[in-house]
């Protein structure tokens, strides 16, 4: 029996992650630097990644400046999203179905549940775990079981939403069903180890889902 709903947040329920890649255009573009999109996508979700960002402006860059500017683009571009399609329907025929929702996300407390009051949807989540929370990110299934833990629940007895390889990998190392989202800037990830994939949360409902994963 499904008991639980639990969601990702950087690019699952607010695209900041074609967001951050913009900003990082943005400064470049400020500075009539060249821009390697395609680089700045693969590192999205892959916590074993990494890369200088500030790469091409050269080694007397000013990198904590440059920063600074990242920071206001992102600022003003995460702002500017939406909620993505799908997400609140979901979430409130979840609660009304009675079952708990809740947040899994490699990124901090004030980032999420910040963009979570500003959107008017931090009251409708039972749980929301974070980097802080445990001794491991995603791929690691730490953040995920922490989330099951709080609600006394098995990983069979809750859905995953993910966007990454990483988040994935984590609903899956913690034994849940996952169901994929991919965003623009992951529909490159390897999503086959998720039960389902869609191109949006507007696509899923929540009766096909129980239906799906259930009993």
């Amino acid at each position: 029996m499904i008991r639980a709903l639990i969601f990702d947040f950087d690019g699952l329920v607010l695209d900041t992650e074609t967001a951050l890649i913009d900003a990082y255009g943005d400064v470049h573009a400020a500075h009539a630097i060249p821009f390697d999109r395609a680089l700045f996508i693969r590192g999205v979700g892959h916590a074993d990644f990494s890369f200088d960002p500030w790469r091409a402006f050269g080694p007397a860059a000013d990198r904590e400046s440059l920063e600074a500017e990242r920071r206001a683009f992102n600022r003003e571009r995460s702002e500017a999203e939406p909620i993505l399609p799908g997400v609140v329907s979901l979430i409130d025929h979840g609660k009304a179905a009675g079952l708990r929702i809740g947040l899994a996300s490699n990124s901090g407390h004030d980032h999420v549940e910040g963009h979570l009051e500003r959107l008017g949807l931090l009251e409708r989540f039972d749980c929301v775990a974070c980097r802080e929370d445990v001794p491991s990110p995603k791929p690691e299934p730490d953040v995920y079981r922490f989330v099951l833990n709080e609600f006394g629940l098995s990983g069979r007895e809750a859905i995953a939403f993910e966007d990454s390889l990483a988040g994935s990998l984590a609903a899956r190392r913690a034994g849940l069903w996952v169901v994929a989202v991919p965003n623009p800037s992951t529909g490159h990830h390897d999503l086959s180890n998720a039960d389902l994939r869609v191109a949006s949360l507007a696509d899923c409902r929540l009766a096909e889902l129980m239906a799906q994963f259930g009993p």
